[in-house]
């Protein structure tokens, strides 16, 4: 039986890997007794500002077993994003890095779709869901206890490959061969990100106010930007990679080599002023399948007029 787990585990992060996820790890599937606290206080403190599907389903989002009926594993999965490609005009409103091509969403369900197969082939009946963040699933949690990385002074999980990729999971119940929890934190005494970000977002070392931090209010915040991160936002129009720019850990990132994240035609190339005056025209055929989407036109245009008041 042991053998069968060890076989089956090996097996599943092997095409995980042919998939082209940039690493795979497996959890047993229980309740997150550490997380539950700090989960509570963070909401209880209203960090998640407007994101009120925050305080749903918060059992479900401690324990996997009531989103998957027989849950047994979690498969972490990480996927890649990071790129070398810049925006060609300096002054143009920035753009996060995982915003250049389709959006992920899409890109990681292939994928899982494509690697539940495989296991239902080669192992035989495995009942499971596929989560890509956007269901009450704590991927940063489950990462960690994969041994995928350590949860990092912004928040991010990081490895020793950087943290310029997106997470995934798998739960499925079948009993596998599982990771050890990765107890290490390797920021050590650094506090770059705290120190680079302009909103002052991460308030303490590990905990950021998401309400404050400039992804939350260009992409999550359907309201107007509050005045006072006025002059703080250093031209970021959608996301905002600055707390990870500054990680010394992000020298280990390599350029990803998935086709479906390379720049959206012309995204690089608009210029400051083309950005400005973007229409809803061009809005909609430059971003289609774009994460960029998710702010509609009426959102875009309203961070980087606030970025130019």
């Amino acid at each position: 039986m042991l053998q069968n787990k060890i076989k089956y585990s090996q097996l599943i992060k092997n095409e995980a890997l042919r998939l082209g996820f940039l690493d795979c790890g497996i959890a047993k599937a229980t309740f997150l007794e550490e997380e539950a606290p700090r989960l509570e206080s963070w909401l209880k403190n209203n960090a998640h500002g407007e994101m009120k599907y925050m305080e749903g389903y918060f059992d479900k989002r401690l324990d996997p077993r009531l989103l998957v009926d027989g849950a047994k594993s979690i498969i972490s999965l990480s996927l890649n994003y990071y790129t070398d490609d810049q925006q060609n005009d300096p002054l143009a409103p920035k753009i996060s890095k995982y915003a250049y091509g389709k959006d992920y969403h899409f890109v990681i369900k292939d994928k899982l779709k494509a690697l539940l197969h495989f296991i239902e082939t080669e192992i035989g009946e495995v009942a499971g869901r596929a989560f890509v963040d956007s269901a009450p699933v704590m991927d940063k949690a489950w990462a960690k206890r994969s041994g995928l990385g350590w949860i990092g002074k912004n928040s991010n999980l990081l490895s020793k490959k950087g943290s310029f990729f997106f997470l995934a999971e798998l739960i499925i119940d079948l009993e596998l061969d599982y990771d050890n929890v990765f107890n290490q934190d390797f920021c050590g005494t650094c506090t770059r990100c705290i120190d680079a970000c302009p909103t002052q977002a991460i308030t303490n070392p590990y905990i950021v106010d998401g309400s404050k931090c400039i992804s939350y209010l260009t992409i999550e915040l359907k309201n107007n930007i509050p005045e006072e991160f006025k002059g703080k936002m250093q031209n970021w129009a959608f996301g905002c990679d600055i707390c990870q720019d500054v990680c010394p850990w992000n020298r280990f990132s390599k350029v990803h080599n998935e086709p479906d994240f390379s720049p959206k035609e012309g995204l690089l190339d608009f210029s400051k002023d083309e950005l400005t005056e973007i229409t809803e025209e061009v809005f909609r055929k430059v971003f289609k399948d774009s994460p960029i989407k998710r702010t509609k036109f009426e959102g875009f245009k309203r961070n980087i007029n606030f970025l130019k008041e």
